[in-house]
């Protein structure tokens, strides 16, 4: 298996399997930290499982509703925030080097999109 690099305006995804410990990599326009497995696993999931629930929140809310979901790990807390089509995303990394990091609501529908297809889950 090879060295995946993914990347659009305002987010960076990256896989390398050969890495010994950190495969994983995930950065936004100015920003980049790399991840184990275990973490990048847990991104990839856990924004994943945000995404879903913004999608399926879209019949509940009234268009001007803004909406907040969190969901966490072992490995990190991930926060989606704001409208079901359009939100910002966060998250923090609670383990070892205790990281931050967030992308702004034009760049996730292609994050998003990127996590499902960089690797199999």
């Amino acid at each position: 298996m090879e060295r995946i690099l993914k990347t659009g305006t305002g987010w960076r995804l990256g896989w390398n399997p050969e890495a010994t410990e950190f495969q994983g990599l995930v950065g936004g326009e100015t920003w980049a930290m790399e991840l184990t497995q275990a973490e990048f696993d847990d991104f990839c999931r856990l924004l994943g499982q945000l995404a879903e629930t913004m999608a399926q929140m879209a019949g509940e809310l009234m268009d001007e509703e803004k909406i907040a979901c969190e969901a966490e790990s072992d490995w990190l807390w991930m926060q989606v925030e704001g409208y079901p089509h359009a939100y910002t995303v966060q998250f923090i990394l609670n383990t070892g080097r205790r990281a931050e990091g967030c992308w702004p609501v034009e760049v996730v529908a292609e994050l998003v999109q990127a996590t499902r297809t960089l690797k199999i889950f």
